[in-house]
């Protein structure tokens, strides 16, 4: 069985984020019950999180023989340290 490429796997969860994101909108719009709004609105934010942490360790494990060099995006290693951080 082959890994999955990680720019796919951020898709996928971008696109999951997306569906859920809509499925709250609907939810606000009906009036739906607060606890199943929140509860909705939590895995959206689980969703785009996970994203995020993806893009990032990709890059961290890109960069980390760089010690400090600039990678393919440009970043060095400290500054996808402070995107991480700012994920958390």
């Amino acid at each position: 069985m082959s890994e999955v490429d990680p720019r796919q796997q951020v898709l996928n969860r971008l696109r999951r984020a997306r569906g859920q994101l809509s499925a709250v909108i609907d939810m606000v719009e009906q009036d739906r019950n607060c606890k199943d709004v929140v509860t909705q609105l939590a895995a959206v934010s689980k969703a785009l999180d996970r994203a995020g942490f993806k893009i990032i360790s990709t890059n961290i494990r890109e960069c980390a023989a760089l010690d400090g060099e600039t990678g393919e995006d440009g970043l060095t290693v400290d500054e996808l340290e402070k995107l991480f951080l700012s994920l958390a």
